[in-house]
């Protein structure tokens, strides 16, 4: 079970946050382009960094915590944190922006 508690967390979190798409109206999924331009910059960028920092030594990952998985060096959950956590937060940030009677989108 240990090697699975990662990716519950990241499911959690879009579980979580998802219903802010359909209840709220986040808008986030209806407009792909630009989601995929927010989260670009941060996976090459943390992926990047993460990639450097486990090259140098500086922190590793537990094969217990993790389904084994690599690319690029990397777990895979640590990539799809990278996707998630953002997409979240952009999910959150938007629903919460198109408050009620908020009429400038």
């Amino acid at each position: 079970m240990d090697g699975w508690q990662y990716l519950a967390v990241l499911a959690l979190c879009v579980a979580v946050t998802v219903p802010l798409e359909f209840v709220l109206g986040a808008r986030v999924y209806r407009r792909p382009r630009v989601l995929l331009a927010t989260l670009a910059p941060v996976v090459v960028l943390f992926g990047g960094w993460d990639l450097f920092g486990a090259y140098r030594g500086d922190w590793w990952y537990g094969i217990r915590q993790t389904l084994g998985v690599r690319l690029l060096g990397l777990p895979v959950e640590e990539w799809l944190f990278f996707l998630v956590v953002p997409l979240c937060a952009v999910l959150t940030f938007e629903a919460l922006g198109t408050g009620r009677g908020r009429r400038d989108r």
